[in-house]
């Protein structure tokens, strides 16, 4: 093993590489899955197929959509159906047409696979016959989605989504000519994994969880390829390991943790970009379990947490506070909503008293759960819980016990409400209100259930206005907060650093101050320049 330098060695040593001396190389932290196929599986993916596979749509770093492998799409009067047309001339890395055939097989396969991102179809892209198909209770041939020609969708959907062009930034195509010979597994192996995007797999070498790719010689799209080769290297993904292979030469971008950042911001000052996550990490209830069935021991927990506080001191530089489930700059985010989440303790007595548990005498024993990850959350979550635990101890007399547990356990656990209180992190998987306002609708993600929250969801889905979506969506999050369904905590911010000869729009702070996100995969990695 060689010895562990200081940081200073590190960086002088970087600074000394040779840029033609180094391999452009990025952080990652999910090669290790088995399919390099979106639409087989989403949380068990290997790799980056976002990068391989062309989506119908995509963000730039502003958050503007974007036709990607669609030049054009168009709704019809009545809302329920879209048309998409693809764009002239695209082709997989082999030379093989890409065609509209290819969306709808991923789809179709989707819906009778076991997806486990199927909800996501259901709720966001709200497909006919999705709910019915994927519950075995009708044909895959009555979905809602069809191929009118090799380059025209059509998309039917129960009710009007206006914001549908969104969602499908998320639909990458199967390329069923070689699905028809391999099946699931061409998305094994480097040689059946033919691309449709910019780039395409070079290598994969799996015991060293790193992933190579190169630009894609039949793409026509646009956003080409502006990088020669790069490597994702997964093992260096978490910071404490990620600065010091950036500082010796071995990568051209790290992220880092609350120590890390003073140090970079002294060296590396320039070098530096702050990463618009548009998460939020709050708490969760059993509403219709004691002591969470009670609204007053809801708002007492919710007014005792000093967010400033919390986001100035034990996770300064990882997150920001968050009053509302949509974090600033995110479409829909509401100043007023979020001012009404204040700090108060006197209030948060008061509301506990009334609960009949004054100074927190005779309150059960209570533990919040949360779920062991890596990541922005890994470097959030034990801090803030602890800082938690303390808070209701010193404002309430409130003892709270703090459990982790693996994500499938704790996802089992949530939906199933085998406990009462959790701490719970969500980030956007599209650009709209909608995407959040999704998981407390119908029961969603926490099986809360309020009519009146619903109905204003459902009209905010259907209205064509933007304005009175926002409209809708503004009472729908009243009826949280009233009803303290939740306490929003942070939105969490990743802060990570560029080698000086990383350029690019992508590395270019926004108006707010934020730089690309990897997690934009189509427009980060062809957005970059490196000399």
């Amino acid at each position: 093993m060689r010895p562990l330098k200081t940081l200073a060695t590190c960086l002088a040593l970087a600074l000394a590489v040779p840029a033609a001396a180094q391999d452009v190389v990025f952080p990652g932290d999910n090669t290790s899955g088995t399919y390099m196929d979106y639409m087989k599986t989403v949380y068990s993916r290997a790799g980056y197929p976002e990068i391989i596979q062309l989506p119908l749509t995509s963000f730039d770093k502003a958050f503007e959509l974007h036709g990607i492998a669609a030049e054009s799409w168009e709704q019809s009067e009545d809302g329920l159906t879209w048309t998409f047309r693809l764009r002239d001339g695209l082709s997989y890395s082999d030379g093989h047409p890409l065609t509209a055939e290819d969306y709808v097989f991923a789809l179709t396969r989707a819906a009778t696979d076991g997806y486990d991102f199927a909800w996501y179809w259901d709720f966001a892209g709200g497909i006919a016959g999705w709910s019915e198909v994927t519950k075995g209770e009708a044909e895959p041939d009555t979905l809602g989605i069809r191929a009118v020609d090799d380059r025209t969708l059509e998309l039917t959907t129960t009710t009007p989504r206006p914001y549908l062009p969104s969602v499908v930034s998320l639909w990458y195509p199967v390329p069923k000519h070689v699905w028809d010979e391999h099946g699931d597994d061409y998305a094994v192996n480097v040689d059946t994994l033919v691309a449709s995007g910019a780039y395409m797999v070079e290598s994969w070498e799996k015991n060293d969880n790193t992933m190579t790719f190169v630009p894609n010689p039949e793409y026509t799209g646009p956003w080409p390829a502006t990088l020669d080769r790069f490597t994702v290297n997964t093992s260096l993904g978490a910071p404490e390991v990620g600065l010091p292979a950036f500082m010796a030469g071995e990568m051209d971008m790290a992220y880092l943790n609350r120590g890390q950042i003073p140090f970079m911001e002294q060296r590396m000052a320039d070098n530096l970009r702050r990463n618009a996550i548009f998460a939020v990490s709050y708490i969760s209830f059993d509403l219709d379990s004691a002591p969470f069935d009670n609204v007053d021991v809801r708002k007492a927990l919710a007014y005792a947490v000093d967010r400033e506080e919390m986001t100035e001191t034990v996770l300064s530089g990882l997150a920001i506070p968050a009053g509302s489930i949509l974090s600033p700059s995110f479409p829909g985010y509401n100043e007023g909503i979020a001012a009404q989440a204040v700090f108060d303790p006197e209030k948060a007595r008061e509301h506990l008293a009334q609960a009949g548990y004054a100074d927190g005498e005779g309150f059960p024993e209570v533990e919040i759960w949360y779920r062991d990850q890596g990541g922005y959350n890994g470097a959030i979550t034990a801090p803030m819980l602890q800082y938690l635990q303390a808070e209701y101890k010193e404002h309430l007399g409130i003892d709270m016990g703090i459990r982790v547990m693996p994500i499938q356990d704790w996802m089992q656990a949530l939906t199933q409400e085998e406990n009462n209180l959790f701490l719970a992190p969500y980030e956007y998987d599209y650009v709209d209100p909608s995407n959040f306002f999704g998981i407390f609708y119908d029961g969603g993600r926490h099986d809360h259930r309020l009519p009146e929250y619903d109905a204003l969801v459902d009209q905010a889905g259907a209205a064509s206005e933007w304005e009175e979506r926002l409209g809708y969506y503004e009472q729908a999050e009243q009826v949280l907060i009233d009803n303290a369904s939740i306490i929003p905590l942070v939105h969490p911010i990743q802060t990570f650093v560029f080698s000086d000869r990383v350029s690019g729009d992508a590395t270019e702070p926004t108006e707010n101050g934020f730089s690309a996100s990897s997690r934009l995969t189509p427009y980060f990695y062809t957005h970059l320049s490196v000399e």
